[in-house]
């Protein structure tokens, strides 16, 4: 696995803030797997969810950010890989607590609700914060569960 690695996708509507946080992972000695889109033109944001999903268990990287006008349709994308606990932030605090309690391994952000400084202080909280396990590990264990299970 590429443990300074950080794969990165979006669609159309957040390639800009995509390349604000690839250059700001650059500069704060990241390697970065860009999954696409590369340009503004319009494109489908599941395929780019699930771009970042397939190059993590490629071992591209150890963890994810996705990026779309909301952050909602990227997320749910990455989600229907199981290995994937994609979490839509919008602030530091859900940045930190999706690491903290649910071992989150893919950041998602909406270029369209988020301003650029925001989304690299939750880049950061992200990547700076461990899994807490204890009392969480049991609740992120049950996350790979289905009904059929």
């Amino acid at each position: 696995m590429a443990d300074n690695a950080i794969v990165i996708g979006s669609d159309h509507a957040g390639y800009s803030l995509k390349q604000v946080l690839i250059a700001h992972l650059k500069d704060k000695g990241w390697d970065v797997v860009d999954v696409g889109t590369h340009g503004p033109d319009s494109v489908d944001y599941p395929d780019f969810g699930s771009a970042v999903a397939r190059a993590l268990k490629d071992g591209k990287g150890d963890r994810g950010i996705v990026v779309c006008g909301t952050g909602i349709g990227i997320s749910i994308a990455a989600n229907r890989h199981a290995w994937v606990r994609a979490a839509l932030c919008h602030d530091i605090t859900s940045a930190r607590l999706c690491r903290e309690h649910n071992d989150a391994n893919v950041l998602a952000l909406g270029a369209r609700l988020i301003g650029e400084e925001v989304a690299k202080d939750c880049v950061d909280v992200f990547l700076g914060t461990e899994f807490g396990g204890g009392r969480h590990q049991r609740r992120v264990d049950k996350l790979g569960l289905t009904e059929s299970t």
